[in-house]
């Protein structure tokens, strides 16, 4: 079962890794992550560019 929105958001604020919310929502594609997370995408990119992966 999916976390709630709610908790799903408080958990990408403290983490800022989308990735990793993808897996624990059980999201095929990350637009649908984005989007259930209603995430700017913008600053989601500028998250992942200082990422080490």
């Amino acid at each position: 079962m999916s976390p709630p929105t709610h908790q799903a958001s408080i958990v990408y604020k403290a983490t800022g890794n989308l990735r990793v919310m993808q897996i624990v929502l059980g999201h095929a594609k990350i637009e649908i992550t984005v989007r259930y997370l209603g995430v700017d995408l913008e600053v989601t990119l500028t998250l992942a560019e200082g990422a080490d992966v």
